[in-house]
């Protein structure tokens, strides 16, 4: 009888359960994994080339489009490395409202993860819910920015402008009932930050219901329990940071271990697991979602009893005032050149990072003191992760390969950069 040999399956880049533009070449006995091999370089970004064509204020809204699920946590490394750079001091309320949009951002990627995730084993239940409280921090998104995804709001010295006085309302529609519409605008008769608040009183509400759909669901736990297990040794040797190493055991948050913006004066906690499993993973970013919902909380607070400046007064890197244009010519020649030309950076290195919802997100410059970098590198943390597939997927069937990719909670912008 012919010896049986391996056979090799391409999973993907089509796949709807890649996450992007993956191509998985998986090397096949029957239906268990021997090899996973994962092919990048079907985007052809170019991020970090092209950011060292364009001006320190032109690349920030490149960051959105790198993890396109975690559009501002990427903007705040790239400001961070600036203004280390630059040596800039941040406004105190500038500081409290980026931590407020990088939670409110880390809910949006968690969300989205946990809806893909069920979604690729079989539960479509909480994709549709995780999108309806998506679209609540999208309308916050667009109120600030102007934009509902890719907002640009985080500037070098601060955020683009403060939180506004009013939040924006639903107009009437054919496509709904008057009565609809009173309801939706329901919690938006005051500020932005009075919506973002009647939102965090309901959101830990609307975690126990995707607890309640999943968590002791026995087919969740046969698709999750034991499968793609890293042990703290593994997850710290292959570079895991975020969900995926504290998932196996490791305590390890740059907000506690290396504090930036104010994260040091919050009281949080760092959820870890035991197994080190897809589960355990699973667990903890559904912890994570609550504890980010108190991060908001607390800045909500902070940010009603403490007015003040939410840009930096340096004028050679922040645009002058809306009103002194109006009567300062000179003011207005400024704010086109800065805009234009935008701001020499001092020559010397800097690398700045932050717990990016998928883990350590950093940005290396390096400057030569023109008003662009001369290389940027970006560190991506699903690009690490990505690279243990092939441990985490071995001796697994090609349906666990699908949960293996969901638990890593890859987004391709950030890997082919």
């Amino acid at each position: 009888m012919a010896e049986l040999k391996n056979y090799t399956l391409n999973f993907g880049p089509q796949h709807p359960a890649a996450h992007g533009v993956l191509r998985l070449v998986l090397e096949l006995d029957g239906e268990v994994i021997q090899r996973a091999d994962p092919h990048i370089g079907l985007l052809h970004r170019g991020t970090e080339k092209l950011a060292e064509t364009r001006t320190y204020l032109q690349s920030v809204p490149y960051m959105d489009r790198l993890d396109y699920v975690s559009m501002m946590s990427n903007e705040h490394g790239y400001v961070l490395a600036i203004e280390k750079l630059l040596g800039l001091e941040v406004p105190v309320r500038a500081q409290y409202i980026r931590v407020m949009f990088d939670e409110i951002t880390r809910i949006l990627n968690h969300l989205m993860w946990l809806g893909a995730h069920a979604l690729d084993i079989g539960a479509m239940g909480p994709f549709l819910y995780a999108f309806r409280d998506r679209e609540d921090l999208f309308d916050v998104y667009e109120a600030v920015s102007g934009a509902r995804m890719h907002a640009a709001y985080y500037r070098p010295g601060g955020v683009y402008r403060d939180l506004p006085d009013a939040m924006p309302k639903h107009k009437p529609s054919l496509l709904r009932s008057q009565r609809a519409i009173d309801e939706l605008n329901e919690t938006r008769q005051g500020s932005v930050l009075d919506f973002i608040e009647s939102f965090t009183k309901r959101f830990d509400g609307y975690v126990d219901e995707y607890e309640t759909l999943l968590t002791d669901n026995r087919i969740w736990k046969q698709r999750t329990v034991g499968i793609g297990v890293v042990s703290p040794e593994d997850a710290k040797a292959m570079g895991f940071t975020g969900a995926m190493l504290r998932g196996s055991g490791v305590e390890w948050d740059l907000r506690k271990k290396q504090p930036y913006a104010v994260y040091d004066k919050l009281d949080f906690d760092i959820p870890v697991g035991t197994n080190g499993d897809s589960y355990d993973r699973y667990l903890v970013r559904i912890e994570e979602l609550r504890q980010s919902n108190r991060i908001v909380k607390q800045c909500i607070t902070w940010l009603r009893a403490n007015p003040g400046p939410v840009i930096t007064n340096n004028h050679k890197v922040a645009p002058p005032h809306r009103v002194d244009m109006k009567t300062n010519m000179e003011s207005l020649i400024h704010h086109f050149k800065l805009f234009s030309e935008g701001f020499h950076v001092p020559e010397g290195e800097a690398y700045a990072a932050v717990e990016h919802p998928k883990g350590e997100f950093g940005i290396y410059i390096v400057s030569d003191g023109a008003n662009k970098p001369y290389r940027l590198k970006i560190r991506t943390p699903d690009y690490a992760h990505l690279q243990s597939l092939d441990e985490m997927a071995r001796g697994h069937m090609i349906a666990d390969a699908v949960t293996i990719i969901g638990t890593q909670d890859i987004v391709f912008g950030s890997i082919d950069r």
